[in-house]
């Protein structure tokens, strides 16, 4: 054990910490570090009074398009592959399959639209950011219908 171990210990010992501000209270981890330290108290006001900064607001929106964006691509994915591997060979089977196939691609479409204007919105708040440590991923959709196509 090291000098400066020892020396806290023996202080820890001799209670020299029992009469600390918070001692025994729970750690307030709500501390927005992530906030630029020169906003942080303007943060905590506007926090406190039920406001937050617009980009926080936009980054819970993009997430919430994201996740909905990501269950249209399973459904559809889902929708395009179960039902469909069942059927015996049959025109009708065939004519299910194709429309199947086509609704999977326009969701796909879709989706790869969708994903462009959410990574132009991730890429106009990464912009914002005080730090690139803060920066958003953009989404690729190449990616995101493999993920779809893998959880079944």
């Amino acid at each position: 054990m090291s000098d400066i171990e020892e020396h806290i210990r023996r202080a820890i010992e001799s209670g020299k910490f029992d009469d600390l501000p918070g001692n025994g209270k729970p750690i307030n981890l709500d501390d927005d570090l992530w906030v630029d330290s020169d906003w942080r108290l303007a943060h905590h006001l506007l926090k406190s009074a039920g406001y937050t900064l617009p980009r926080i607001e936009m980054l819970k929106e993009i997430d919430l398009e994201i996740e909905a964006a990501r269950l249209t691509l399973r459904r559809a994915w889902q929708w395009r592959t179960s039902p469909l591997a069942a059927d015996p060979p049959s025109s009708e089977a065939e004519f299910r399959r194709s429309q199947a196939d086509n609704e999977w691609q326009r969701a796909v479409q879709a989706f790869r639209e969708q994903v462009v204007k959410l990574n132009k919105r991730i890429f106009d708040i990464n912009l914002q950011v005080p730090s690139e440590k803060f920066q958003r991923l953009q989404l690729n959709p190449e990616q995101e219908i493999q993920k779809a196509k893998s959880v079944i």
